[in-house]
């Protein structure tokens, strides 16, 4: 099947000082990257999971997307369509056809404006004559809620309210991809499930395409095809969800799946976890970026960046000794330096 959506070699950089600042410092590069030369497909009526620890570049990555952040290199293309460069007024078209969920329901609603002013608002942006009360009365009954909500305003929503109305608004336009950014951040579980529900049941009756940004591994299991892992704004492993939750190949993503509770005792006293603070942006370590907190790392992982490569059919992982089973695999430690 084609990809709708492809990204290739995306590097998303943010300045950190001003030229005239960088040149009094003697700052030969004022630049930091959120996101580092990443590359994937999204395929029509798919789900897509980015996952990683906060500030590992999911947010920044699905911005640069949708034109909220600007990638300085590589190639987003929708439908054969290159992005990246595209001015703002070109991006309404794109727009019409990618919509976001922002992380926060309540906070990505403007609180002056009812619910019917913030579903109707993209037709209205986009110029779309359209009877505005009878299509927000529409896109209410679509995400399960009744026309009584019309009039509310955002801080009289609970929070799973306010991300059905998230929803309502991302499909206004009719969109082929919706970015959804955290989609269950900040709701109970039962609430999470009818969100869930409810997204793949607009998946299955309108054929969507989703990015799912998340660091909820339990939510993307379940409802993603695909999986990448993002470490310092660098794919660390990607392919197929199930068989990266059956044997990880990378210590990262072993480490983040040791991470989700486990109710057993007995299968908690083995598990991996993941020591040390995350480096910062500003000061990335030397070869493999993830060695300082990686109880495998061997001399070569301090020395030398890992390719992202190909460790088995459908799978890529970063790193210079990736284990096909975690039991496999055991800690080197510092003597192995």
């Amino acid at each position: 099947m084609p990809e709708l959506l492809k990204a290739d070699g995306v590097r998303v950089r943010f300045r950190t000082s001003g030229l005239v600042n960088a040149l009094l410092k003697g700052i030969a590069d004022p630049y930091i990257d959120a996101v580092m030369r990443v590359s994937f497909g999204l395929r029509q009526g798919e789900t897509f999971g980015l996952v990683g620890e906060s500030g590992s570049g999911k947010t920044t990555l699905g911005r640069a997307i949708i034109g909220l952040a600007r990638a300085q290199e590589g190639s987003i293309a929708f439908e054969g369509q290159e992005l990246v460069g595209l001015k703002d007024a070109q991006y309404r078209g794109v727009r019409r056809n990618i919509a976001m969920m922002f992380q926060d329901p309540i906070a990505s609603l403007s609180p002056r404006k009812t619910v019917r002013n913030a579903i109707a608002e993209p037709f209205r942006i986009h110029g779309i004559a359209k009877d505005l009360g009878e299509e927000a009365r529409r896109l209410l009954r679509l995400v399960g809620l009744h026309e009584g909500f019309l009039g509310a305003y955002p801080h009289q929503l609970s929070g799973g309210q306010a991300r059905r109305v998230g929803v309502a608004r991302a499909l206004a336009l009719e969109p082929r991809v919706i970015i959804a950014d955290e989609p269950t951040a900040g709701l109970d579980v039962s609430v999470q499930g009818e969100i869930l529900n409810l997204m793949n049941r607009l998946q299955r009756e309108l054929g969507l395409s989703y990015l799912i940004i998340t660091h909820n591994l339990p939510v993307v299991r379940h409802v993603s095809d695909r999986l990448a892992i993002m470490y310092l704004g660098r794919f660390v492993e990607t392919g197929a969800t199930k068989d990266i939750f059956a044997k990880p190949a990378h210590p990262y993503t072993l480490g983040l799946l040791a991470a989700v509770p486990e109710p057993d005792p007995d299968k908690r006293r083995d598990k991996l976890e993941l020591e040390g603070e995350i480096p910062s942006l500003m000061n990335r370590p030397r070869g493999c970026e993830f060695h300082t907190r990686c109880p495998f790392a061997q001399a070569k992982c301090r020395e030398t960046a890992p390719e992202h490569r190909k460790v088995a059919e459908g799978r890529w992982a970063s790193c210079h000794y990736p284990f096909p089973d975690p039991a496999d695999a055991r800690p080197v430690g510092p003597a192995a330096a």
